[in-house]
């Protein structure tokens, strides 16, 4: 291998180790995310408050917006994912009101 190929190898080993640190952060922070928004399933079904809270869940994707632009992320990307995460928390929430 030359030094520049070595180099490179070392630079992309590096990399995925970056890689591999923030999935475990993204991993231990959603499930983090999701212990409350449980914990908000729970309390809604007690209350008999209803699963989904467009006002809120519409106040989030504009807030992430703003974020993703913050930190140079797509904000399509971001609201995509959002929505992704919301869809699965109300089911989370109808599942507590059965």
């Amino acid at each position: 291998m030359t030094d520049a190929a070595t180099r490179a190898a070392q630079v992309l080993k590096e990399h995925r180790e970056s890689i591999d640190r923030l999935d475990a952060i993204l991993v231990y922070t959603l499930g983090e995310r999701f212990k409350h928004t449980q914990a908000v399933g729970r309390l809604k079904a007690e209350h008999d408050l209803p699963p989904s809270d467009p006002e809120r869940e519409a106040q989030q994707i504009s807030r992430l917006e703003e974020l993703a632009s913050s930190a140079d992320l797509d904000p399509d990307f971001a609201k995509k994912f959002l929505n992704f995460v919301i869809q699965e928390v109300i089911q989370h929430h109808k599942q507590h009101q059965k």
